[in-house]
């Protein structure tokens, strides 16, 4: 098995060795394999998926609540709006 070695200053090395019952070493062995468990999950397919989802579901939110903003406009601020964007994205929202 690996070791790890960490320097600690004076003043920490002092407050953890309060906790004579406390095995550091397992504690933090423990809490590197929850960390490790934890970027396994983050890294997941079905994490990125729900990552992609809410993406898209953000964008199609913003996208409604733009639409209806724009509904509500007069006219003229409307057609100054959809000018300033391109083409593709002007369509969209016609």
């Amino acid at each position: 098995m690996a070791s790890i070695t960490f320097a600690l200053d004076k003043e920490l090395k002092t407050r953890l060795s309060k906790f004579v019952w406390v095995v550091w070493s397992e504690l933090v062995k423990q809490e590197l394999l929850k960390r490790q468990e934890l970027l396994n999950k983050f890294n997941s397919s079905e994490e990125k998926e729900l990552i992609r989802w809410s993406v898209e579901l953000g964008r199609k939110a913003k996208k409604d609540s733009f639409k209806k903003l724009l509904s509500k406009l007069p006219e003229k601020r409307k057609e100054e709006l959809l000018n300033s964007m391109s083409p593709e994205k002007r369509e969209e929202y016609k």
